[in-house]
Order: C-alpha cells, then structure tokens, then sequence
C-alpha cells in the first residue's frame, strides 16, 4: 500500500509521523510538482488531498478513497475527480474541539461587549456596561453537521438560546431546528448572533447577502466561519456602514489570503482571523483516517463519504 500526500509540504513531515504511529511501517509519498516522488502511479491506493490540480488523481488506476486533510469538502468536488473512488470527509474531534472553541469565543465576545471594554480600557475610562442575560441572547447557527450541532449544543449548554437551520430538519435536544428555503427568513429574523459553519455548495454560495442580512435584527453580528464565499462583501460592508448589522468577525474570505487593498482590513466593525477558527491537528486527524483506511482493507466502505448531490 502506498499513501500519497497532496497537500502543504511543511505539514508533511508531522502527517507522515502520526500515521507512522497508527498505521505501522507505511510507504508514505510525497507529491512534489515535479512528481518525483511519487513512483508507480499503480502504487497509490490511497490520497490525503487539500486542494489539488483539476484532474491531478486519474492518473492512479487502483485509488481507493481520497482522504480530506479538512472539514470542509469544497475544494475537493470541484477538481474533476476519478469516477468511483470515495471521497472521505474528516470527522476528527480535534477540529470539532477547535470549531467550539472558536464558535464560544466569539459569541462571549459580543455577548458580554468585550470590545467596548477594550476600548474604555485603551482610553482610561472606568465604564460598567448592562450585563444581558444569557438566557435571552439568540444565536442561531447557519448549518447543522457535525461542527455546528457541536457548537449548538455547547452553546446551549452555556444558556444560550440557541436555533439552527439546515438544508433538511434535524431535531437536537434543546436547540429549536429551521430548515428548507421556506424557513430560513423565520431563523434570520430570532437570531442576534449568527454564526456560519455551511457547507459551500451551490445552494449556500452567496447566502449572507443584502436580503438576508436585512431579515436579521438590527445591531445582529455575524460570524462566519465556514467558506468566503458564503458572503457577499460588498453586501456585508453595506450593512455595517448603515448600521443595520453591528459587527462581523471573518475567518473565511473569496481569495486567501486576503489581499493587501481588502477593504475588509480597514473597517471599524470587522475582525479578521486568518483562516484559523479550527486548523486540522494531525495527530487526532491521523486516527480518524487510520480508521477508514483498516474498514477499506477489510472490505468495508470508508465513512463519511461525500455525497456528491448535495456537496458534503
């Protein structure tokens, strides 16, 4: 069995190792540009991919599954894959761990107005601002998987309250589910706080737009940590400048990184992460993978598998 590794070279090393440690002695190849190191192309049975070229895996005539390095599945769909190999979607806790940490940040963030007190603080004021009660503050969080029903219910646990949408219903202990085109202007209009973790697909492309925004309440924020383009900016910047929208936090943008002349960097109400709300942890992720591949030698089907009809 050979493993071919198609993604950022300096994270390679740190993969290598930790499926070294779950999977024993492992014949781990490394895709350069010049494809020097990868062999016999009748080698390769299985890939770990972030972003490859269109049509980069054809070329491998016994591919089992195509392993994702990330939670996201978009940059994978789009890039003319071989016909019958499964797609693997990483469902790994480390990147579930990350998500929640980021998701509860930022909602305490703006929740509890942490950045006024920042700026009294800067400016030497002494100022003690209304607390909310918890129990009244509504987050509604746009996507339902596995990152946002963990990020819903710990968020629920906290006292939030807290809604979701998704494409179809889903029922989650404590948290009030909308679903479907026909929901979701219902969903915008209870949530003060709302968080992305969609799945880019053509359906979500473009779903936080003037429209949308403008059903939420006013002084809502939005936190958007799935895809760039589930934005729209100029959008988003509209609705900030006229006040209708209080603040957003970003960590997914259309191009990465975000260019220089961005007006996204000099605006008041915008915070920006660099694409960091939950980065993979190769040695929690390698499990998960280790896992699936032990299924497929034993003749079982690896999971989850991307569906390619609905994009994840």
């Amino acid at each position: 069995m050979a493993l071919l590794f198609s993604a950022r070279y300096e994270d390679s090393e740190r993969w290598h190792q930790a499926l070294v440690a779950e999977l024993g002695d492992l014949d781990f190849r490394l895709w350069t540009p010049d494809g020097a190191n990868i062999g016999d192309p009748a080698d390769i049975e299985f890939v770990l991919a972030w972003g490859p070229k269109k049509g980069a895996f054809k070329e491998f005539p016994n591919l089992k599954a195509i392993f994702c390095l990330g939670a996201g599945v978009d940059h994978l769909i789009s890039r003319d894959l071989p016909d019958g190999v499964p797609v693997v979607r990483l469902v790994d806790p480390g990147l579930t761990r990350g998500m929640r940490e980021y998701v509860i940040y930022w909602t305490l963030h703006y929740h509890r107005r942490f950045k006024e007190y920042a700026d009294s603080a800067a400016a030497g004021e002494w100022r003690q601002l209304p607390q909310a009660d918890t129990r009244k503050r509504r987050v509604g969080i746009l996507g339902l998987g596995v990152l946002g029903a963990d990020a819903a219910a710990h968020l629920c646990a906290l006292e939030f309250d807290v809604a979701g949408w998704s494409r179809s219903a889903k029922a989650l202990d404590g948290i009030e589910s909308f679903h479907g085109t026909d929901g979701l202007a219902a969903f915008l209009a209870r949530t003060e706080i709302l968080v992305n973790l969609l799945p880019l697909t053509p359906e979500t492309t473009g779903i936080i737009n003037a429209e949308n925004l403008s059903q939420l309440p006013k002084g809502a924020v939005v936190i958007n940590a799935a895809r760039g383009p589930h934005v729209v900016d100029d959008d988003l910047i509209r609705a900030l400048d006229d006040g209708h929208i209080a603040a957003a936090t970003l960590d997914v943008f259309h191009t990465e990184p975000l260019p220089a002349d961005h007006p996204f960097w000099a605006h008041p109400k915008i915070n920006i992460t660099p694409h960091a709300a939950s980065l993979t942890v190769q040695e929690t992720a390698a499990v998960a993978i280790a896992d699936n591949i032990r299924r497929i030698r034993a003749g079982e089907p690896p999971a989850p598998i991307v569906d390619p009809e609905t994009g994840y």
